[in-house]
């Protein structure tokens, strides 16, 4: 499989394809569902009018809110903002927390971005969410009902929510990073010398018919393994030795009757 080999950097490429197409079916949408219990649980703990969690994304660098809680919260989901701009932006810029229990006299505060959402706050805590060393995301809570501002132990709880989202998007990472994944198989079979658009096309073609009906039988083993996730390591052991028979049985030639 020499570098500059079309074919054999397709083959690869179609290879990894399917194991993220594979990875994808099975975690489903784990990550959206945990930033989401994330979220209702702050709201219910701070008694806020809303809480949201906000994602970086690139190409072109934002910061989209992804998921929210509470009364206030379902304005901001899509809304997208520079990842330096306002509050959010400047969590996840310096990488520090923020508590401010008047928002409108506060610089920083974007209050275009507020009146998208619908819901212009009176008080904010802000946490950047960290995987590795690096900022993520950022959660916020707005306006706890019970006090005016929010104290330093509920920037310690706070912190621990955001440690619990950074978890969950940390675990599905294969799932956000597929696109690359495949780009860098790619690469690693001497294609070095193709564009982007180049990479893309070829990415296209190694994804099309990867995702097919979820009826098909493959599709019903992934799912099946699904559910066997919470089996304990001996019985994962023994249905990994019937696969394993199957696939051998499977690849040898069929005698004909």
């Amino acid at each position: 499989m020499g570098p500059g080999n079309p074919n054999a950097a397709l083959q690869t490429l179609q290879a990894v394809a399917r194991r993220v197409a594979a990875a994808r079916h099975v975690q489903g949408d784990v990550e959206q569902a945990l930033l989401q219990s994330v979220v209702d649980a702050a709201v219910v703990l701070f008694d806020a009018e809303a809480s949201s969690i906000a994602l970086f994304e690139p190409d072109p660098d934002r910061l989209e809110f992804r998921v929210a809680a509470g009364a206030q919260g379902a304005g901001v989901i899509g809304v997208t903002v520079p990842p330096t701009k306002g509050i959010v932006g400047y969590v996840f810029s310096t990488g520090q927390q923020i508590a401010l229990s008047d928002v409108l006299s506060d610089p920083r505060f974007d209050q275009s971005t507020a009146q998208r959402t619908g819901y212009v706050p009176r008080s904010i805590a802000a946490v950047p969410l960290i995987s590795g060393q690096a900022p993520v995301g950022v959660l916020q809570v707005l306006d706890k009902r019970s006090e005016p501002t929010f104290s330093l132990r509920d920037m310690d709880l706070l912190a621990v929510f955001a440690r619990q989202a950074a978890v969950a998007i940390e675990a599905s990472k294969v799932q956000r990073d597929s696109a690359r994944l495949l780009r860098a198989a790619l690469r690693e079979v001497g294609e070095n010398e193709l564009s982007e658009e180049q990479l893309d096309a070829l990415v296209a073609a190694a994804a099309e018919g990867l995702d097919p009906d979820d009826e098909t039988p493959f599709w019903a083993l992934v799912d099946a393994v699904t559910r066997l996730r919470g089996m304990s390591d001996r019985e994962l052991s023994l249905v990994t030795d019937i696969l394993e028979v199957v696939s051998r049985y499977s690849g040898r030639p069929r005698r004909r009757g």
